[in-house]
């Protein structure tokens, strides 16, 4: 059975869907193979268009277009009241909106994907938090956001969806110095490997730490490697450590219904 997408327990409420979606059911080939969403990849436009008619159909909305924004690895987060074209795409790291059959996502490869709801007031999000977005805010930035539009942080619920696990992210000295000098206790996200003495950085642990800090209780992880399931998800840095040039994108997207 293809397993488009993976669902949160947690994020299952009446009237909104959401999916983690995988690298499997699209119509793409080659590297890209085959619900790759990224249009800033290399590969073909029409088939990137086609694999998001997919997840928008998928998720059960009549709106077909995924509104996905021109991610840049920072802390800015937009209110969408509508959907855009791909060009007009607006540069952030993360989507709020409370308009139903607005379908909003962000695409990954290995950063971590994560979406939030608040059943109550109806206000859901879509937020990118690589390391440098998730160290510069963009989660609590997308809380208080959800706010603005009438969230209330005692009902928002989040999940942070598939990412590269802390075995499989090696980072340098540089990298771990640049953690310390913002806050020493962050050296708990980090792990020395005992063989290449390398440091390895837990990047959904850190999602989850930060979500939890900023007064978010109800905040759950899935246990899936975007760097170890190559049959499930592309990751760039997999494709970098084989030498491959490019690589595809997955999206996690919700929408009220």
């Amino acid at each position: 059975m293809i397993r488009h997408r993976i669902e949160s327990d947690a994020l299952s409420v009446q009237g909104i869907s959401h999916g983690f979606f995988t690298r499997l059911g699209g119509v793409s080939d080659g590297i890209y193979s085959s619900l790759n969403c990224g249009y800033g990849s290399g590969d073909d436009t029409e088939n990137v268009t086609k694999n998001r008619f997919i997840v928008a159909d998928l998720l059960g909305s009549t709106c077909k277009r995924v509104n996905t924004p021109f991610q840049t690895h920072s802390a800015d987060v937009i209110v969408a009241d509508g959907g855009w074209e791909r060009e007009d795409a607006p540069k952030a790291d993360g989507i709020v909106t409370t308009h139903a059959n607005v379908v909003i996502g962000v695409l990954s490869a290995d950063c971590a994907p994560v979406l939030f709801i608040d059943p109550v007031n109806r206000v859901i999000a879509a937020t990118h938090a690589g390391w440098r977005g998730a160290v510069g805010g963009v989660l609590e930035q997308t809380i208080e956001v959800m706010r603005s539009q009438g969230a209330e942080k005692r009902h928002i619920i989040a999940t942070v969806g598939p990412a590269i696990s802390q075995d499989s992210y090696e980072v340098g000295d540089e990298f771990l110095a640049h953690f310390l000098s913002i806050d020493e206790t962050y050296a708990s996200f980090f792990q020395q490997n005992p063989v290449t003495l390398k440091q390895h950085f837990n990047l959904p642990g850190f999602a989850v730490s930060r979500l939890h800090k900023c007064g978010i209780k109800k905040v759950s992880s899935l246990p899936y490697c975007t760097y170890k399931c190559e049959s499930l998800f592309f990751s760039y840095r997999r494709n970098c450590h084989n030498s491959v040039a490019d690589y595809g994108r997955q999206v996690s997207s919700i929408v009220i219904n």
